[in-house]
């Protein structure tokens, strides 16, 4: 599947759940910024798309990026660390969303399985709330986090 193919709009992507619903497949969803794709990132979605037939990752878009990290951020822009997340083999669908939380697009998409960070854990998933009113499963995916892109960003500005 090419990398634009996988990149869905949010506009388009009810179709295309509809479509893995008809199948007969699972949906596992993982979101973030993914500024700075590093090692931390990819262990992450593998272990995320373990977790079901098909991998869903939604991508905070830039004005999201910035509220929430500051005004610096993000580094890269969304249509580039969309396509970067496309190129995984383990992704099979990106999308970008606009606001703060996923928990409108948990809504929308309800997908079978939430994945989160190991910084994590089931209680302490903001959206735990959300899913579980909805029938979502919570996974703990990924290595333990000894990677983030704010540290990578400090050392890169001569920080410790």
């Amino acid at each position: 599947m090419s990398h634009a193919v996988k990149i869905v709009p949010r506009s388009k992507l009810a179709e295309r759940i509809r479509e893995v619903r008809a199948e007969g497949r699972t949906l596992a969803m993982a979101n973030g910024l993914f500024d700075l794709l590093h090692v931390g990132h990819l262990r992450y979605l593998r272990g995320a798309r373990a977790e079901a037939d098909l991998l869903l990752v939604a991508v905070n878009s830039d004005a999201s990026a910035r509220r929430l990290k500051g005004p610096t951020r993000p580094i890269t822009t969304v249509e580039e660390r969309a396509e970067l997340l496309a190129g995984f083999s383990c992704v099979d669908l990106v999308t970008v969303f606009e606001e703060d939380s996923v928990e409108p697009l948990l809504r929308e998409v309800r997908p079978d399985v939430h994945c989160k960070g190991t910084d994590y854990t089931v209680e302490s998933v903001p959206e735990a709330a959300v899913a579980r009113e909805l029938g979502i499963r919570i996974a703990i995916v990924g290595d333990p986090k000894n990677h983030a892109t704010s540290e990578i960003v400090e050392r890169l500005e001569g920080g410790s």
